[in-house]
């Protein structure tokens, strides 16, 4: 049977921005496949400004993850509602994005390689 879910180092360094500010850089993300759907890059919690977020009571469950805890990502010019996540106790599956975030690309979020 085929994993459902790939993880592995993502090449490069990698960025979020948010409101036009650097919140995140890494060269140690993790690059998540999950099925047929686009992968999401993992940052370390080491190397986000974890001042710009502010944790949410928002919660979801994914049956091949576990259940993701979600942030706002407070920026100069406006509030990004539930915009990152983290999996603070997932699956065995997935143990290697224990504690770290994943951000929702949306207008004035973006994630890119550098």
């Amino acid at each position: 049977m085929q994993k459902h879910i790939t993880v592995r180092p993502a090449e490069g360094t990698w960025v979020v921005r948010a409101g036009g500010a650097v919140i995140a850089e890494s060269s140690n993300a993790l690059e998540v496949t999950e099925g047929d759907m686009p992968f999401v890059v993992y940052f370390p919690r080491s190397d986000v400004a974890m001042a710009f977020l502010d944790a949410s009571d928002h919660k979801t469950t994914c049956a091949h993850k576990g259940e993701a805890s979600y942030f706002d990502i407070v920026s100069k010019s406006m509030t990004y509602s539930n915009a990152v996540w983290s999996y603070e106790g997932p699956k065995a599956e997935v143990a290697e994005i224990k504690d770290r975030l994943a951000f929702w690309v949306q207008d004035g979020v973006q994630v890119e390689q550098v």
